[in-house]
């Protein structure tokens, strides 16, 4: 009977009471851990999902912007010989600004003077006051003791702000100054010593009795556009017509150029075919971050937003204004399409409207709020999405709201399993303790037994 009841304790068994702690602490510890960890698993997916999402908004909007602002998608300026004349065009210009006849009969030009050879540039010159006089602006150039060398005159003429620039070149036996105005006949210069000064400052003097040589005189380019004449004090010509910069080469008088314009009809098509494949993605890394729980669905938002690109007036063009326009769709399960047959029929009808939609025009009737064109919509889309505020900005403040969340959740976890476990640890040495006093006794008791059992066979 005592074996009996021994047995049924495990008394002898040799309880292992260590694994046994660990056990029951693995019991409770890990199904709560795992929850944490599977919960913590899924926000990570939400979090990756709308970085994702985030990060190919911005790429799409970024590239397409970048692309315009290069000019890949603007129409180029042509010229018939750019050895005469070279031609650039503002960003929002289109092609058919570009047409103009231009005939160049005389570059604009710098008045230049150059002295006669002096053999040491360090050498005293003569001191005294002289005047630099530009375009009717009289400057006083003063040589003293400080400066007296044609270093120094030099210098004092660098620092007269007259436009005039002064500099010195070695020529056989010694050096030479030379002087430089502004282009433009209006900026011809003399340099003449001043009444009191010493009379050798003469020999660096331009005018006036000046010893200077004249190296070309001052002049204004003389240029034609369309038959027109026009005079500039320089051979770059912003102001004449409108968004065209011309640089003027060389002077040809009765040999016109004439300036057209090269349309970016092969990128156009490229970059619209590159949107609708660019905004596929995105729409997929959007449905894949709406897609899962915990808040994120308020991005059906963005997506309702981005499919209504291809419906939203983008220029003030009467006909092609929109992206339905050129051939471009939504599909049922709101991913675009591209119907080249359609964006080829709106080329051949008008290529700068469909330029446009890319490259808005701009001037004083067509504006941001009159023409956004595609790449200023989606920057706005993508600014309002991205701000703290926004769909994007509210969902990632979220998700790491709540990944810090599970994170204290899991320390505390911790905290009170291993609070659980210390307590186990105290019960169960406890009882090992008992059942150690408890097998003393045990084996007390059947030494007795024994020992009454032997006295009765005796």
């Amino acid at each position: 009977m005592v074996s009996s009841i021994a047995n049924s304790l495990g008394f002898g068994s040799g309880l292992d009471i260590k694994q046994l702690v660990t056990d029951l602490s693995n019991a409770s510890r890990e199904p709560k851990i795992a929850r944490i960890a599977t919960m913590t698993q899924q926000n990570q997916a939400r979090i990756s999902a709308v970085a994702q999402a985030k990060s190919d908004l911005e790429g799409f909007a970024d590239s397409l912007s970048q692309m315009i602002a290069d000019g890949a998608l603007r129409s180029s300026p042509t010229v018939s010989d750019d050895s005469m004349l070279g031609l650039s065009a503002r960003a929002g210009l289109q092609a058919d600004s570009f047409a103009a006849t231009v005939t160049v009969s005389q570059l604009a030009r710098a008045q230049t003077a150059y002295s006669g050879v002096v053999a040491d540039r360090a050498a005293a010159i003569g001191q005294g006051t002289m005047t630099l006089s530009v375009g009717g602006v009289d400057h006083s150039i003063t040589i003293d003791a400080a400066n007296d060398s044609l270093d120094g005159l030099a210098t004092a003429i660098n620092a007269s702000g007259s436009g005039v620039t002064a500099s010195i070149v070695a020529d056989e036996g010694g050096y030479r100054l030379i002087l430089k105005g502004a282009s433009g006949a209006a900026n011809g210069f003399t340099l003449s010593a001043d009444a009191g000064a010493d009379p050798a400052l003469a020999a660096f003097g331009y005018g006036s009795g000046g010893a200077m040589t004249l190296g070309q005189s001052a002049a204004d380019a003389q240029f034609t556009i369309d038959g027109v004449a026009f005079s500039r004090p320089s051979n770059t010509i912003d102001d004449v017509l409108p968004g065209l910069s011309l640089t003027l080469k060389k002077a040809a008088p009765g040999q016109p150029v004439d300036i057209g314009a090269s349309r970016p009809l092969d990128m156009i098509r490229q970059t619209a075919g590159d949107f609708v494949d660019v905004f596929n993605q995105l729409k997929k890394s959007l449905t894949s971050a709406a897609s899962l729980a915990g808040g994120t669905t308020s991005l059906r938002q963005l997506e309702s937003e981005l499919g209504s690109l291809v419906s939203k007036t983008l220029t003030s063009h009467g006909s092609i204004n929109k992206l339905s326009d050129i051939g471009i769709s939504l599909t049922k399960d709101g991913l675009l399409a591209l119907d080249s047959a359609k964006l080829e029929k709106a080329l051949a009808s008008d290529a700068g409207a469909v330029e446009a939609l890319f490259n808005p025009r701009r001037d004083a009737t067509h504006t941001e709020a009159t023409d956004p064109g595609i790449a200023f919509v989606l920057d706005a889309i993508r600014d309002k999405a991205v701000a703290s505020d926004g769909v994007l900005g509210r969902a990632t403040s979220m998700l790491d709201a709540r990944r810090a969340s599970l994170a204290e959740q899991l320390e505390k976890v911790e905290a009170r399993e291993d609070i659980y476990r210390k307590r186990l640890e105290k019960q169960y040495g406890a009882l090992d303790a008992k059942l150690a006093a408890f097998k003393a006794t045990q084996s007390y008791l059947e030494q007795q037994i024994e020992m009454w059992n032997n006295q009765y066979k005796n």
